[in-house]
């Protein structure tokens, strides 16, 4: 298989549009078209992770955290980046990485901090806003079931663990062909009426282009009607952190002691103690303190993120219990999920978790 295969795989789990404004995901360095002879996956790309890859034979290495954050105007080597990305493409390498738009995507990043800790009931806790349109069109009797089907097909008509949603109203259509057209009912000159459908779905923003080919293709008429509009609606399925529920309630020591262990934090940096039961748990990977006042509008107990900045601990300390285990720490387990969507979609893929630990961050 090629390695833009590969890619295409990743970006349907976690499509790029689901980055934030500041991010740089996708592809870093390479040709695509090569066959992919091993994916090495990490959380950082580094002059010792390239070398393992090459130790290995491997072609393709996905990271987390983007290599390329900025432009170049020159590539001498004078820093770690510079250097990962002339060895990498001396030795044919391509870099590709799922950065904040793994972390907003539905069973991403922070799924899988709660699978570690145990959460159930696991929702977004803060939803993407103005991500979603309606679209609105009109069709034949005898072409709903086709051109419904290659909506749903293309993306439209998901909310929440539902699909195939939409709304179908009977009416009458009418229009009057011009010379040179071509009309799949009616004659030239003559006013038409035709009992058509009206068709409701929803989609994300970034499907429009998508959905709209596919309904040119699946609709018989050679000038369809249809309008997307805007839709104010938070979409539940995408956005930052989660929040879920412990099967059993823990003491506030107990809780902190257990993440630790979980993620083999080097130490966990908390707020004061006040004796609560820990039973609400919101988390965000890496630097996520943007998110506390959503988890204390969300009646949660503890935050557990990766970056907390100093004067948060003042301000938030009697409205939640803060845990901070390091931003390493907190996404370590990216690479499980990587490894686990690749797995499920190429068994014969060679892969390989990086060995090395690139936590630039050391405890004494």
């Amino acid at each position: 298989m090629k390695i833009k295969e590969v890619l295409n795989a990743l970006e349907m789990f976690a499509p790029l549009p689901l980055q934030d404004g500041f991010d740089n995901a996708g592809l870093q360095i390479g040709l695509t078209d090569a066959e992919v002879t091993g994916a090495l996956l990490c959380l950082d790309v580094t002059e010792a992770v390239v070398d393992e890859a090459i130790a290995l034979g491997y072609n393709l290495i996905v990271s987390h955290h983007p290599l390329i954050f900025k432009g170049f105007k020159s590539v001498t080597g004078k820093d770690y980046v510079e250097r990962c990305v002339i060895k990498a493409i001396k030795n044919d390498i391509v870099i590709y990485s799922m950065h904040t738009n793994l972390d907003n995507a539905l069973l991403g990043v922070n799924y899988k901090i709660a699978e570690k800790i145990g959460l159930r009931q696991v929702r977004v806790l803060e939803p993407r806003e103005n991500a979603l349109l309606k679209l609105v069109t009109f069709v034949p009797m005898k072409h709903v079931d086709q051109v419904r089907d290659a909506l749903f097909g293309a993306g439209c008509g998901c909310i929440g663990n539902y699909d195939a949603c939409s709304y179908n109203i009977e009416g009458i259509g009418t229009f009057r062909a011009g010379n040179g057209t071509h009309p799949y009912c009616g004659k030239i000159g003559e006013l038409h009426h035709e009992e058509e459908m009206r068709i409701e779905t929803i989609l994300p923003v970034y499907k429009r282009d998508v959905v709209t080919k596919a309904l040119l293709a699946a609709h018989p008429y050679e000038e369809s009607a249809f309008d997307f509009y805007p839709v104010q609606n938070k979409w539940n399925q995408a956005g930052a952190g989660i929040i879920g529920v412990l099967e059993e309630p823990e003491t506030e020591g107990d809780f902190l002691r257990r993440v630790k262990q979980i993620f083999e934090a080097g130490c966990v940096k908390h707020s004061r103690l006040t004796g609560r039961l820990i039973r609400n748990v919101a988390l965000c990977g890496g630097a996520g303190a943007f998110l506390l006042p959503r988890a204390i509008a969300s009646q949660a107990d503890v935050f557990i993120t990766g970056e907390v900045k100093y004067h948060d601990y003042f301000y938030y300390e009697n409205s939640i219990l803060i845990a901070e285990i390091g931003h390493y720490e907190s996404e370590q387990y990216t690479k499980e999920l990587i490894c686990s969507l690749l797995e499920k979609k190429f068994p014969s893929l060679e892969l390989r978790m990086t060995r090395i630990n690139t936590n630039p961050i050391k405890y004494l």
